[in-house]
């Protein structure tokens, strides 16, 4: 596309001090009428590109040249890194290419103001492995297989093809169709185990977006209400929208959580410094996987 040639020969010209036309033109592999024209393009825009004859002639820029208000204002140029930063967080690109290369167009520009990390804290090496086998899967639409583990603590193999990678809240998904089960499901990255790309590849294609309701999610909630100390403060503030402070600094908080096993080990995680007030048949299952917990001590 003319757009993106024309960014990348500004770049180009940025970097060398001049290029003849026909190298441009054998870069890009268009005419060199085409690369004349796209010079005229820069020129009617505002871009300081200039021609000379003779010896060492060719395309030049004045030097110092950043691309600033002549085509993006401060705020879009803000805009595009941040935006680009977002995208590097999720590619796992150790390269930053665009990034880097956009960043030397616009010059010095406000987009620092904020860092992104998709990865997690723990088995980041097998995190990015993971992440690139199923984008590479993705895109060349290719079968995956894997172990996956369900919210019961149960292994099954499962054989895939692979729609979209997602990220909703601080969970990361595959979305894909499931040949086992005959039907669209979701996938958490982290409960994914030995993947393989298989050879076979597959024609299905997205229809619609899949975050466009709450019900995108097949797992059931139950809601939560929970006492918690004040030393659990910091995890109030992380994790709650829902909560109350009592005059004696304790919280009472209201959550939706996933229904089944995996409530009792979260509210373990808090230790005792958590009480479930409701619902009942929480409260006593709680206090039955404690008696168990205390019956391995014995």
């Amino acid at each position: 596309m003319q757009v993106n040639r024309l960014f990348e020969i500004i770049y180009i010209l940025m970097n060398r001090k001049t290029i003849t036309a026909r190298e441009l033109a054998e870069r890009f592999m268009v005419s060199v009428r085409t690369i004349y024209r796209d010079i005229e393009t820069l020129s009617a825009a505002g871009i300081p590109v200039y021609m000379s004859r003779g010896k060492g002639g060719g395309i030049s820029i004045l030097d110092g040249f950043v691309l600033n208000k002549s085509v993006l204002t401060e705020e879009e140029k803000t805009e595009i890194l941040s935006s680009l930063a977002a995208v590097n967080a999720i590619n796992f690109d150790e390269k930053n290419s665009a990034l880097k290369k956009l960043s030397n167009l616009f010059g010095e520009s406000n987009s620092e103001w904020i860092e992104i990390d998709f990865s997690s804290w723990y088995n980041a090496k097998d995190e990015i492995r993971i992440f690139k086998d199923l984008k590479s899967s993705i895109l060349s639409k290719q079968v995956v297989s894997f172990t996956y583990v369900n919210r019961k603590g149960e292994r099954t193999l499962r054989e895939v093809e692979p729609l979209k990678l997602c990220f909703k809240g601080i969970s990361r998904y595959l979305y894909g169709f499931c040949r086992i089960r005959q039907d669209f499901r979701f996938f958490k990255l982290s409960r994914l185990k030995e993947l393989s790309i298989l050879e076979e590849h597959f024609d299905r294609k997205m229809s619609q977006p899949i975050f466009n309701s709450d019900s995108s999610f097949s797992d059931d909630y139950i809601s939560l209400k929970l006492k918690l100390s004040p030393k659990m403060a910091f995890r109030v503030y992380d994790e709650f929208d829902q909560y109350i402070q009592e005059s004696d600094g304790s919280f009472i908080a209201d959550i939706v959580y996933p229904a089944g096993e995996w409530v009792f080990p979260y509210i373990a995680s808090f230790g005792h410094y958590c009480e479930v007030l409701e619902p009942a048949e929480i409260r006593a299952g709680v206090i039955s996987e404690l008696k168990k917990t205390i019956h391995n001590y014995l």
